[in-house]
């Protein structure tokens, strides 16, 4: 399957901890108030008081007063008693509660202006009760102290990753005993640091531990923490004894960044595109107001992280002026740039849409872009997401999605100028997840990603381009699931979570004027991965996941609290089971396969719903009309055959026939990614998961309800085995003579050749174990055959390969002349990124991968009249071409161009000595193509028809009267090709192929 990028934050529902925080509501409305209930039991006469402390730091009100009921009884008059300072930031009441066990409370500044917990009121307990910014705790803040006559300890601790609103110190010193449960409140110090100074008496050290009062811990893992007299700072847990006071340098930021320079605006069409230089500050730059003038809608302000801002859908022929300033963390403004105009032009036709070749697909070697990655045409549509700092690819100043469609379309001739003419792109559809560069967590299926489109430069612009130069583009499609939570238009449940200070980054404020898509900056936030029509704080109705919202034990990476529930599991209960499936997968080739979730935000659509079937044929539907190719199909496997059989495949079929034509749909390219990561024939002897399985129809009637079929499909065939399994000739000769292949049974999906990719890293092994399969799939000649992937490497490897330049030169010569559809991951033309880990999430830099940026390696002009053929080359782009694979690959394009053989034909290696070595056969009309394929190693072929056979490589010419021919071994990289009647050398003898 196709490898998914770790989410960063993602969890699977958690046990239950302590109960929740609340959400701090200041609100201008009365509290509350509920009245005595006559029918409550009498309590036992037993006189209480609580001492309630108020955070006011983030009030500044002039006056303090607490409104509260005992439980069971009357409110105060309002406004309340008045609230008596206690200690920095902080006042308290001390209440009589009589014979009750709490109250419910309300602060207030005397003037109308209320604290009622969001509407809730406070329910608080009898003791010292604190209520910091929403948060109850049970300690006094004011608490503790040293003793001028004994050792002291000074604590700082760190809340900048545990996110907590109020801290407690809960500490033994040594010969000591420990303070009651929750320990004494600790001090605001400074941003993200608390502090605390306490008495140790005669002792020179405390075992402590911390948590936020509500029964979160922060215990050293276990261990609890050892701190000695003077100053100590905890932060990640690492204790740093004799600490500097981490408070002590920090001095109020009053200095703006320095004024935006170079500010440029430039229109296309109806869109602006507007750059400038980055500022300085004297701390750090966070973010760039941009305002906007010009039009109906007035003024609009705009906040960016980036130097680079893109506007699109403003009215036509009209002047914008645009003005630039820079802020820092501490809220500081630069003053404004220079002002930059812009006047827009037409907004741009939409172009016409496209038509497929429609030509055998078994022609187009391909050639496999990661679309964000390949090349950038338009830097304003770049987007880092949330992940950009994390990730390291902000310092790289190299954001996920940086390639797009324009970059593609502007590099379309070196593709072609590699003999490549089928270009497989990576899923188009609206994405909404963390990292989603890659396409493989849709969200809209209905809507082309604005990360990779601009203005000219559409996705339909992009097949229309491609179809002029005679080039197919492939497009990749998941029909197995999507991410974020949800498809739009489909079902997307609500995020139930915790919005408190540390998720707030995360979790947006909703604005429901703000549709999300990708590219846009939400204007509350100055986001583009926008997520607050996502999420909801309130519990959801009819919910099942136990103990929902409560803090749990565990934190993000990060080291944010995670709360219970937090992330929609599929098995919370808020999925319908119509439309995605409800548990987590357990076993790779069990039946579970097909109907559980297979990664973190995944969603698992029950594909065997009518609902869910319609919606992902409608999708397709699109695209379909929109000319591609053919599809290359995500997670296959996870889909049982019976759906594909009996819904997708002939929708696909249906959909291209009625759009396009019979022959186009007979020739629209088809081809799943059916992960069988083993080296045996069969993946675990699990007939339902291996790849061939997935080329034939159904040997049997099965029920009329999808979901049913599917379990009696899997137990008939798991049953049957491997050995009762339909076999096929349509890859073979018979003897020396191509025959027509039989169909009938086709399923309509081909294959990706995944036991040749898992043997690359030999390419003898790769041979043998390929045509060891090749009796097992439909037609063979249609399988895909790579090296290496944008997932993994041969053997499963999580790398690049770098098995050596002879070593990938011998692989391509295989591949390209061997049964099957070679093809080729960008950039390993020149070995690119080799040995480096293919995908490492936001845990890397982008760069450090094998999923890089490759445009560096483009830059410059390239022209290509033809496939394989170099008109003009200029800048780093001629260099690239200018290498021994690339000239490699462009030969051998070249010579299987000119043999149909090794294009359609059928093969055997019966009457053949040799290691790699086989003969190829194609009739059909005028045609008939005979060829003689030796790789790497000496070969005899015997019973051969009569004749004169050439060499495609050397032009060596060789006449056949006893029906043998012995051919010499070429060497690594090298290959022989003799062809009956052949037109003789084809190309210019290179480092290989000579």
């Amino acid at each position: 399957m196709t490898r998914r990028t770790p989410h960063r934050l993602l969890r699977r529902p958690l046990a239950a901890a302590t109960a929740a925080a609340g959400t701090l509501g200041l609100l201008t409305a009365l509290p509350v108030t509920t009245a005595p209930d006559p029918t409550a039991e009498p309590v036992a006469a037993v006189e209480s008081t609580a001492t309630v402390f108020y955070y006011t730091k983030t009030k500044n009100w002039t006056a303090y007063h607490l409104h509260y009921a005992p439980d069971g009884g009357s409110w105060t008059t309002v406004p309340g008693v008045r609230m008596e300072a206690a200690c920095t930031d902080w006042v308290k009441a001390t209440v009589s509660l009589g014979t009750a066990a709490g109250l419910q409370a309300t602060f207030n500044d005397g003037g109308g202006t209320w604290d009622n917990n969001g509407g809730r009121n406070y329910d608080l307990g009898t003791g010292d009760i604190t209520v910091k910014d929403g948060v109850v705790s049970h300690s006094d803040p004011c608490a503790g102290g040293t003793d001028p006559g004994g050792n002291s300890a000074t604590v700082y601790y760190s809340t900048a990753t545990v996110g907590w609103t109020t801290t407690n110190l809960h500490y033994r010193p040594d010969g000591g005993a420990w303070t009651p449960v929750p320990g004494v409140g600790m001090e605001p110090a400074c941003t993200g640091w608390t502090k605390r100074t306490v008495d140790l008496g005669a002792g020179t050290a405390m075992r402590a531990a911390f948590n936020n009062g509500n029964g979160v811990w922060d215990n050293n893992n276990g261990a609890d923490y050892t701190l000695t007299t003077g100053v100590s700072t905890v932060q990640d847990r690492v204790v740093v004894q004799n600490a500097a006071d981490p408070c002590a340098a920090e001095v109020p930021d009053t200095e703006a960044p320095t004024v935006p320079t170079e500010v440029t605006a430039r229109a296309d069409g109806v869109s602006v595109v507007l750059t400038w230089e980055p500022s300085t500050d004297n701390k750090q730059v966070t973010k760039y107001q941009v305002t906007r003038t010009g039009g109906t809608e007035g003024t609009v302000v705009t906040d960016v992280t980036s130097t680079v801002l893109s506007v699109a859908d403003l009215e036509e022929r009209t002047p914008y002026t645009f003005t630039v300033r820079a802020a820092d963390a501490a809220g500081n403004l630069s003053a404004a740039s220079a002002a930059a105009t812009a006047t827009t032009g037409d907004e741009p036709p939409a172009p016409a849409q496209g038509k497929p070749l429609g030509t055998d697909p078994r022609k187009d070697p391909i050639y496999f872009v990661l679309t964000a990655r390949f090349n950038d045409g338009d830097s304003s549509n770049n987007r880092g997401g949330s992940q950009h700092g994390k990730s390291g690819n902000a310092a790289n100043d190299d954001p996920m999605f940086r390639g797009d469609f324009k970059g593609l379309i502007n590099k379309l001739d070196y593709i072609k100028a590699l003999g490549m003419s089928a270009v497989w792109i990576t899923p188009v559809v609206l994405n909404r997840s963390d990292y989603d560069y890659h396409g493989y967590h849709g969200y809209d299926f209905y809507r082309v990603d604005r990360r990779l489109e601009s203005a000219g430069a559409s996705y339909q612009d992009l097949i229309n381009a491609a179809h002029a130069k005679g080039m197919k583009i492939y497009q990749d499609v998941v029909y197995n699931h999507s991410s974020r939570w949800g498809a739009r238009n489909l079902f997307t449940p609500k995020h139930y979570g915790v919005r408190d200070a540390q998720w707030s980054w995360f979790y947006d404020e909703p604005n429901a004027s703000f549709e999300y898509d990708g590219l846009s900056v939400e204007p509350k936030s100055g986001k583009s991965y926008y997520n607050g029509d996502l999420w909801s704080t309130a519990e959801p109705t009819g919910n099942t996941c136990l103990n929902w919202g409560q803090p749990t034990q565990h934190t993000s990476p990060e080291g944010y609290r995670i709360y219970n529930c937090q992330w929609p599991s599929p098995t919370s209960g808020m999925w319908p089971k119509d439309t995605y499936h409800t548990c987590w997968l357990g076993n790779w080739e069990g039946e579970d396969s097909r109907s559980c979730w297979l990664h973190d935000d995944l969603a698992d659509l029950n594909t065997e719903s009518p609902k869910v079937q319609n919606y992902l044929i409608g999708a397709y539907d699109k695209y379909i009309g929109m000319g591609v190719d053919g599809f290359r199909v995500d997670t296959a496997v996870h889909i049982p055959r019976t759906t594909w059989n009996r819904r997708f495949l002939p929708a696909i079929q249906e959909r291209v026939t009625q759009r396009h034509g019979a022959e186009a749909a007979k020739n629209f390219f088809v081809f799943g990614e059916v992960g069988a990561f083993v080296n045996d024939k069969w993946n675990r002897g699990s007939v339902n998961h291996s790849a061939q399985f997935f080329t034939w129809k159904e040997r049997r009637e099965y029920s009329a309800d999808d979901a049913k079929a599917a379990l009696e499909m899997y137990e008939f065939e798991n049953t049957a085995g491997t050995a009762a399994q339909p076999t096929s000739t349509n890859a073979f000769l018979e003897g020396n003579t191509y025959h027509a292949p039989d169909h009938s049974r086709f399923s309509g999906m081909n294959i990706i050749d995944m036991r040749m990719h898992m043997n690359f890293a030999d390419a003898s092994n790769a041979f043998h174990n390929g045509k060891d399969s090749d009796d097992s799939v439909n037609d063979a000649t249609y399988n895909v055959v790579y090296v290496d992937s944008h997932d993994y490497g041969p053997n499963k490897s999580g790398e690049r390969y770098t098995g050596g330049t002879d070593a990938w030169a011998e692989n391509m010569s295989l591949m390209w002349t061997f049964r099957g559809i070679p093809a080729l991951y960008y950039g390993s033309e020149i070995e690119f990124q080799k040995g480096k880990k293919i995908d490492c999430g936001p845990t890397c830099p982008l760069a450090t991968t094998g999923r890089a940026y490759f445009g560096d390696h483009l830059q410059g002009d390239v022209r290509a009249a033809d496939f394989g053929k170099v008109d003009a080359a200029t800048g780093k782009v001629a260099d690239t071409l200018s290498q021994p694979l690339v000239k490699h690959v462009q030969r051998l394009n070249e010579i299987r161009r000119a043999v149909p053989a090794l294009q359609t034909g059928q093969y055997s290696t019966e009457g053949i000595s040799g290691d790699m070595a086989f003969k190829r056969r194609y009739t059909a009309g005028g045609t008939d193509s005979f060829a003689l394929v030796t790789v790497t190693h000496g070969a005899t072929y015997t019973g051969i028809p009569n004749g004169t056979y050439k060499d495609a490589v050397t032009g060596d010419t060789k006449v056949v009267t006893d029906g043998a021919l012995t051919v010499t071994a070429p060497g690594k990289g090298n290959l022989r090709v003799y062809v009956l009647d052949g037109p003789g050398r084809i190309g210019t003898p290179g480092t290989y192929l000579k």
